[in-house]
């Protein structure tokens, strides 16, 4: 009972813990990470431009929709043409099938034509237990204030399916072109689908 008892406390304060990470409306938690170059990247540096945050897995079948049909080329393409830094986070712990490695995970952006500013491991899950990151893709917006303005699903087609892409609303894109605009974001969060990150 006692075991029982403790798992159940630790499950909930790992939930509330979640639940607080990337608050929208909050400054959103500082990190550094190495890019696959073996380059230290941190958020604070950053403070002036939008940040995009995306959480990947490349054997997802959810990212491998938003890959498959572009989608997230796209959006990357229109984003970093705009300024915005764009991270690729992969928080799959090593021990995992889905585990790959920073050559690994350099031949597969490239072979997807992703064009994220960075893509970085984070083998220990530290920055996505931070961010409370849940699924690939989970996807996080930060303002040139260093302040979260969008958390969640990209889009609003809960599916693996590629042929749903296009009737879909894209809520980072609708996020990005509203902040561009100078607008208030009118949807600044989401519940996100996807697997589940493998920590």
């Amino acid at each position: 009972m006692k075991r029982l008892l403790c798992l159940m406390t630790l499950s909930m304060i790992w939930a509330a813990g979640s639940a607080m990470a990337g608050i929208v409306g909050q400054p959103a938690p500082d990190f550094t990470l190495t890019d696959l170059s073996g380059k230290p990247v941190t958020l604070s540096s950053l403070k002036g431009k939008y940040v995009v945050l995306e959480w990947v897995n490349p054997e997802c079948p959810f990212v491998s929709k938003h890959y498959s049909s572009d989608n997230m080329q796209k959006l990357q393409k229109e984003a970093t043409a705009k300024q915005v830094t764009w991270l690729s986070i992969n928080s799959t712990r090593p021990t995992h099938s889905d585990f790959y490695t920073p050559e690994q995970m350099r031949a597969w952006t490239k072979e997807q034509n992703a064009v994220p500013t960075a893509t970085m491991l984070d083998k220990d899950g530290k920055v996505g237990k931070l961010y409370g990151a849940r699924t690939t893709p989970h996807m996080y917006i930060i303002n040139p204030k260093g302040e979260l303005i969008y958390a969640g699903a990209i889009d609003s087609k809960r599916s693996s399916s590629p042929s749903d892409v296009d009737s879909a609303t894209n809520y980072v894109r609708v996020a990005l072109n509203e902040a561009w605009a100078g607008k208030s974001v009118s949807t600044t969060a989401t519940s996100p689908y996807g697997c589940s990150v493998k920590y």
